[in-house]
C-alpha cells in the first residue's frame, strides 16, 4: 500500500524533545514500513525516518529562531502534499483541519487523527462545513463534544514495544512528565507527593504560555530537594526516568484526548495515579494498571496502594493494549476500508443532480457526504 503520512511542522519526526502528535506519526511511519508499505512522511526537514521524507520545512519550527508565522510554512507543505497526491493509495493527515479545504472534496482517500481537545466552540462549524471528511478519535472521549462530526474509528496511541523498557522503580521517587501548564495539575503532583512524603521528580516543558504561571505559582514549590525540576527530557533520558520512578503522577483537571505518558509510564511497568478526566478511564484499568481518582483526598489514600501495584502485570497490560504494531494493524485496516470506498461525491456533482439554485443543495452536501463516509 502506498501510503503518505502528514505530520505537523512544530516538531521533528520523531520529536528531540517534547512532542506528542510528532512522536506518534513516527512510531506509526516506522511500523507501516517494516509491515512492508511504501510510505511517505511529510514532516519538518530534519526528521529521522525510514520512510521516503518530504520536508515541508528545514527544520522544526519551535527549533528555527528565524521562523516566525508557523502557516506559512504549513502552506507549503500541504501544496507538496497536493501535487504527489495521486502517488498514493492513502493521505494520513496530522495537521488538524488545515487541510480540510484541499482534500475534503473526495478527490483522493484521506484520513484525518485529531490529536487535540474537541471541546472548543470554534471547531462544531469546521466539522459542519466540512461534513463526511473522515475523521479518527483518539479515544472516545475525545469526540463526545462534537459527536456529529465524521468519526470512523478509535485508535488508541501505541508505542514501540521495546522503546521503554521494564523498570524497577530503584528509583525511590514519583514523576511527573508534561507541560506546567494549569491542566496537567503539576501544583496537584506537588502536594500529592508532599503528603505522601515521597520525594517528585518534574521532567516538564514551560511554554511561552504557561511562563507567568510557572513562576508564580509552580517555582516556589519547587526546592530542588523533595521537589526536584529536571525540565524536558528526550527519549533515552525518558527510559531512565519512568523506569526508575515507583510511580506517575498524572493529576490532570482538563479533557485529556489521550495521555501519551501513561501508556509510557506502563511500558517500563510503572503504576499511574490519575484524575478521572477525559481519556483516563479508557487507558487506565483502576486497581491493575494505577488508580482512578476523583478527588486529592482520594489521590492521597491511594498512593500506598499505588505503590504496591505489580509492575510485571502493568507492563503485559502495555503490551496486550499499546503497542505501534497494533496502533498501525488498526490504521492499516481503517485505510483498506477507505480505499475500497466509493468516491465521495463533490459539491459540483451534487449542486447539478440538485439542480444549481436548489435550496437544499449545502443540506443535501452535507448530508450525502455525512452518509456515504459512515457507509
Amino acid at each position: 500500500m502506498r501510503i503518505a503520512q502528514i505530520a505537523p511542522l512544530c516538531e521533528s519526526c520523531p520529536p528531540q524533545m517534547y512532542g506528542g502528535t510528532e512522536r506518534v506519526v513516527s512510531w506509526l511511519t516506522e511500523e507501516l514500513v517494516k509491515m512492508g508499505h511504501e510510505v511517505t512522511l511529510y514532516a519538518s526537514g530534519d526528521s529521522l525516518t525510514s520512510a521516503r521524507l518530504v520536508a515541508g520545512s528545514r527544520r522544526a519550527l519551535r527549533l528555527d529562531e528565524t521562523v516566525q508565522d508557523f502557516y506559512a510554512h504549513h502552506m507549503v507543505l500541504m501544496n507538496k502534499v497536493l501535487r504527489d497526491a495521486d502517488d498514493f493509495d492513502v493521505l494520513h493527515f496530522h495537521t488538524d483541519y488545515l487541510h480540510f479545504p484541499t482534500f475534503a472534496n473526495g478527490t483522493h482517500p484521506i484520513v484525518t487523527t485529531m490529536h487535540g481537545r474537541q471541546d472548543l466552540p470554534d471547531l462544531a462549524p469546521v466539522y459542519r462545513e466540512f461534513a463526511g471528511t473522515p475523521l479518527v478519535s483518539i479515544s472516545d472521549d475525545q469526540r463526545r463534544p462534537v459527536s456529529f462530526a465524521s468519526w470512523t474509528k478509535t485508535i488508541y496511541h501505541g508505542l514501540p514495544k521495546n522503546l521503554l523498557p521494564f523498570g524497577t522503580g530503584e528509583g525511590g521517587y514519583l514523576a511527573f512528565v508534561g507541560r506546567t501548564s494549569p491542566e496537567k495539575g503539576l501544583d496537584r503532583a506537588i502536594e500529592i507527593a508532599r503528603k505522601a512524603g515521597i520525594k517528585l521528580k518534574i521532567a516538564a516543558k514551560v511554554d511561552k504560555a504557561d511562563k507567568a504561571y510557572f513562576h508564580e505559582v509552580i517555582e516556589p514549590l519547587i526546592d530542588g530537594g523533595e521537589v526536584e525540576f529536571v525540565g524536558e527530557i528526550n527519549e533515552v533520558q525518558k527510559r531512565d526516568f519512568l523506569g526508575h520512578a515507583r510511580a506517575l503522577l498524572f493529576p490532570i483537571r482538563w479533557p485529556e484526548p489521550f495521555g501519551l505518558v501513561m501508556i509510557e509510564a506502563m511500558s517500563c511497568g510503572t503504576p499511574v495515579l490519575a484524575f478521572r478526566c477525559g481519556s483516563v478511564p479508557e487507558v487506565m484499568e483502576d486497581g491493575l494498571t494505577g488508580f482512578i481518582v476523583d478527588s486529592m483526598d482520594e489521590a492521597h489514600d491511594a498512593v500506598p496502594r499505588l505503590l504496591a501495584l505489580d509492575r510485571r502485570a502493568v507492563r503485559e497490560r502495555f503490551e496486550q493494549r499499546f503497542t505501534s504494531e497494533r496502533m498501525a494493524r488498526d490504521y492499516v485496516a481503517l485505510y483498506e476500508t477507505l480505499m475500497h470506498r466509493p468516491a465521495l461525491p463533490t459539491r459540483s456533482t451534487i449542486e447539478e443532480s440538485l439542480g444549481t439554485g436548489d435550496v437544499q443543495a449545502s443540506v443535501g452536501l452535507a448530508a450525502i457526504h455525512a452518509a456515504a463516509v459512515r457507509a
